[in-house]
């Protein structure tokens, strides 16, 4: 497919090609089948025509962290046949619309987002996130309010959970965090017994994510090159 990706790309086949061979090297060494785990590749703050060279290259999975952009985007290669996935924080107001265009939401984090998601309509796979941290502006549910947070994505129409959702604390090894992710999916697994995906791991910390059980990786720069500069 890459002859299709216009000239000057070749880095990013390069890119691409590179962190493939990562992820089967780290499947390997965690005696996993690299066909479990899915990579979506970041493109916040990239252009359409990047997006459009990665879809050359084979790539289906998006992850974008921005309503507007990721909005913009969805509509112009509608006609492509992409999978979107939200993995940014969403603001309740804008929930109906991200879910519009959205196929997977990796952030659900607070009860009045999950109501503000329901739906009678449509039905739309979802993550609940966890933060790993005691610093609440990050993101994510604590620890302790997750089963109860669970509950009430299961009991709300239109929200199909499928698993747990974390980023790794800044400055700590990424390991334990994704085992302590790994652990708390097998928990809520005993009334949630479909939700056994983990959306963990981004570019600095995938092979750790993969040894640990991930089975969503969140990949960015690795991929797609430094974001560029705005103005």
């Amino acid at each position: 497919m890459s002859e299709s990706v216009r000239p000057g790309a070749g880095g990013l086949a390069e890119r691409l090609t590179a962190v493939q061979g990562g992820i089967v090297a780290a499947a390997a060494a965690a005696g996993r089948d690299p066909a479990e785990l899915t990579t979506i590749v970041v493109t916040k703050f990239q252009p359409v025509s990047l997006l459009q060279e990665l879809t050359a290259l084979g790539v289906r999975n998006f992850g974008e962290s921005r309503h507007q952009e990721a909005q913009a985007k969805a509509a112009e290669l509608l006609q492509l046949d992409l999978t979107w996935h939200f993995v940014g924080q969403v603001q309740g107001k804008k929930a109906r619309q991200v879910r519009a265009y959205a196929d997977v939401i990796h952030s659900v984090d607070r009860a009045s987002l999950v109501d503000a998601l329901a739906s009678e309509d449509s039905v739309v796979d979802c993550f609940v996130q966890v933060n790993l941290t005691d610093d609440p502006s990050r993101g994510g549910v604590a620890p302790g309010e997750l089963p109860k947070l669970v509950e009430h994505v299961l009991s709300t129409a239109g929200l199909r959970l499928i698993g747990l959702m974390a980023v790794a604390p800044l400055g700590a090894e990424p390991r334990p965090s994704f085992a302590r992710v790994r652990e708390l999916g097998e928990q809520i697994q005993q009334f949630a017994p479909n939700a056994k995906s983990l959306s963990m791991g981004m570019s600095q910390d995938y092979a750790e994510a993969i040894i640990e059980g991930a089975t969503h990786l969140r990949i960015g720069t690795a991929i797609t090159g430094n974001r560029p500069v705005s103005g």
